[in-house]
């Protein structure tokens, strides 16, 4: 048998679709005897095509894996446990932990909040969500959030924007219905005094903004929370847009394809712009600010590396229905 199963992960990595397709249908026919040998290849350290085929054959097993991967994590060898780990919460999330890994998890998410300084938040590109970091009841309030559990910023993001962070449930009346995960992050500082609100926090989920859309999230965060924004940096489509909601209505937008692009009266930090304009930027700045990041520096905050003086609290994750708690959505998250 191992031979067998050492010549099939030799056959993982064959340039040959067929070669190594054929491999991993035979690995899971091997079924719970093919765990341990693949475990060790679903760390990052692994060549690319094994480590892709050893996590696709025990994605595969599923279920009939589990006994085996819990074994592992009780029992060990002592060097498959890790992976095992990562695998449990690939197939099923944490609720395939038992209560033993999910407390030390807790405790491991906990020890590494003490130490989250500075933490970053994706600039380059992305949507989300901005409003008062005081307001944080409400603003669980106006988006009918659930299950807030912390979470480190590095551990939030990816959970928000890179893993799985939607799923379909059937609710009690036997309805099929869409949960989503997402990011509330530590409150960050603004570096303008002269602003009324001076700590934001931010929320990503990109399901959760593209399905209930941003703007509506927006007005609804306002209505309760007394200001709100909704940006989008979307350099794939040479696209942007900024949008400004208070007491439950938008005042001020900008979107790159908008018609007009802008709507509203111009905010004061815009006409500063207008007025400061040398004549190159004058047909640039003739009717607003028209960047997500320059509006978000000067009315909230800009996203990227935050200062560690600026950072107060840390970040949560939560869910939009109390029956899927964040235990439900699967994939392992980095921690830092």
């Amino acid at each position: 048998m191992p031979t067998t199963i050492d010549s099939l992960l030799r056959d993982l990595t064959a340039d040959d679709r067929s070669v190594w397709r054929a491999a991993e249908d035979r690995l899971v026919a091997l079924g719970i005897p093919a765990v341990d040998s693949l475990l060790p290849y679903v760390s990052e350290g692994g060549p690319s095509r094994l480590k892709w085929g050893a996590e696709s054959v025990l994605q595969r097993l599923g279920d009939e894996a589990l006994p085996r991967l819990r074994e592992i994590r009780r029992q060990g060898p002592g060097r498959l446990r890790g992976n095992a780990l990562k695998v449990l919460v690939n197939l099923g999330g944490a609720e395939y932990l038992d209560e033993r890994d999910r407390s030390a998890l807790e405790r491991l998410v906990r020890i590494k909040l003490m130490d989250e300084r500075p933490v970053r938040v994706p600039s380059e590109a992305g949507r989300w969500l901005a409003f008062p970091a005081d307001r944080l009841d409400d603003a669980l309030a106006a988006l009918g959030l659930h299950d807030l559990r912390p979470a480190t910023t590095a551990m939030g993001v990816a959970a928000a924007t890179k893993a799985t962070d939607s799923l379909e449930f059937q609710d009690s009346q036997g309805k099929t219905r869409t949960a989503y995960r997402v990011f509330i992050t530590p409150a960050f500082e603004t570096w303008l005094e002269e602003l009324p609100i001076q700590n934001w926090r931010l929320l990503w989920g990109n399901s959760f903004i593209d399905q209930l859309d941003g703007f509506t999230l927006a007005d609804k965060l306002s209505e309760r929370c007394g200001e709100a924004h909704f940006y989008v940096v979307d350099p794939y489509n040479s696209a942007e847009n900024w949008y400004v909601a208070r007491d439950g209505h938008g005042v001020r937008s900008f979107g790159s394809y908008d018609h007009p692009r802008f709507q509203g009266e111009p905010l004061p930090f815009e006409v500063e712009y207008r007025e400061d304009a040398d004549e190159d930027e004058a047909e640039e700045y003739a009717e607003g600010v028209p960047y997500a990041r320059t509006a978000a520096d000067l009315i909230s905050v800009e996203p990227g590396r935050m200062p560690a003086s600026g950072t107060h609290g840390h970040g949560w994750l939560a869910t939009t229905h109390p029956a899927v708690p964040n235990s439900r959505f699967k994939g392992a998250l980095p921690l830092s």
